[in-house]
């Protein structure tokens, strides 16, 4: 039983780890060192903000070095690092800022907003109201003067920007004074972009208005998988004392260490990293709308993220193209989105990105042997075999 555990681990770092284009925009790699950290000694240990037990100088400084360079790379009042993902950090937000029957504005699924934030998520647990962010999908993004007339009328408790389908920069400076205006608190899930904040390539929601901005540590951002909070201070020095004991016990002081580091990186490497993301984004969505493929957006260029989105308009066809793609070992998610950031990280540039988009085209279009194009997919993954923009490199 033991070989079945330790081959199936195997085996999947010789697939996706060596032979597959990964191009979901929600994951990314993490740099050796980063990586070592996971299975630290720090991974057998716990540590409680009551200082019930000992033991844990090294932890506690660990953490307080990490908030603290959270603090400098977005320039924000606190930071915590405890959330154990992006949702417990929405959870952690709504829980404590908000109470049942408050209104929460944000953009909604069909639009391509987190469905955690939505029902039969949060909103349902907390007994929240929703309300839909009015939305362009032509433009992929927030009808600006819509939404001022939907704040005045409907006076939400919490307003939360981005979403899980974010080509460009949401309209904070735009909205956030007439949010706050209207008594709402103002948040931005970056999940999504984060890395791309730190490096100064997005927007920047913290300086726009926003009081919070939360979310996962593990998809443009290269930390490793887990959360993250950054606020100003009242707000956030109110959150950072309900974390524990609701919401987070022990928050994995292996996963902090890693996450400091990854921190560390990103402040040395982020700016070229980022701008590398945006770069690269732009080059295969035209290479791919070159191809026939439906990329939204084109009158807009396309995309200033780590996102490409082609629109087959139906759910089950980009499955069956999602499929089609996996069987040449390019991975992707049913929208579907292209995502630029691992193969980013890995070290690829502009000269690479038609190189995938053809690759994309031979499999998906032209109907070619997924067993030739697999050869293809592994030679050019073979290139890139390691995570660049770190200490390591």
């Amino acid at each position: 039983m033991i070989h079945e555990v330790l081959d199936l681990v195997h085996e999947h770092e010789q697939w996706r780890g060596k032979h597959c284009l990964n191009l979901i925009p929600s994951e990314n790699i993490m740099s050796p060192s980063v990586r070592k950290l996971l299975s630290s000694e720090l991974a057998h240990r716990y540590t409680a903000r009551d200082h019930f037990y000992m033991g844990t100088r090294f932890l506690d400084e660990i953490e307080q070095r990490g908030e603290k360079i959270a603090m400098q790379l977005f320039k924000a009042q606190t930071a915590d690092l405890r959330p154990l993902s992006g949702h417990i950090a929405d959870l952690i937000v709504l829980a404590n800022l908000t109470k049942p029957g408050d209104k929460l504005l944000c953009v909604s699924p069909e639009n391509g907003g987190y469905p955690g934030l939505w029902k039969p998520g949060l909103t349902e647990l907390l007994k929240l109201k929703p309300i839909p962010f009015p939305f362009s999908k032509r433009d992929m993004n927030i009808k600006v003067a819509e939404a001022k007339r939907i704040i005045h009328k409907s006076k939400p408790k919490i307003v939360i920007f981005g979403a899980s389908l974010i080509t460009f920069p949401h309209p904070v400076k735009d909205l956030s004074r007439t949010a706050r205006e209207s008594g709402a608190i103002v948040g931005f899930d970056g999940s999504h972009i984060l890395g791309l904040v730190a490096g100064e390539q997005f927007q920047d929601p913290l300086r726009e208005g926003a009081q919070i901005l939360f979310g996962s540590t593990h998809k443009s951002f290269f930390g490793p998988q887990g959360g993250i909070l950054l606020a100003e201070k009242e707000i956030g020095e109110t959150l950072k004392d309900r974390i524990y004991p609701a919401f987070v016990d022990n928050a994995h002081w292996n996963r902090i260490a890693a996450l400091a580091l990854a921190l560390l990186e990103m402040k040395e490497f982020g700016k070229a990293y980022a701008a590398q993301i945006i770069r690269n984004s732009k080059v295969l969505a035209k290479a791919m709308d070159d191809y026939g493929f439906p990329v939204v957006c084109k009158h807009l260029g396309f995309t200033l993220s780590h996102q490409v989105i082609v629109d087959y308009g139906d759910y089950e066809k980009g499955r069956a193209v999602a499929q089609k793609l996996q069987r040449a070992n390019i991975i992707t998610d049913c929208v579907i989105r292209f995502g630029t950031c691992e193969v980013t990280r890995r070290g690829m540039k502009e000269a690479e990105m038609p190189r995938i988009a053809e690759l994309i085209q031979r499999t998906a279009a032209n109907k070619e042997n997924p067993a030739i194009v697999k050869r293809d997919v592994a030679k050019l993954a073979s290139e890139f075999p390691s995570a660049q923009y770190c200490f390591d490199q």
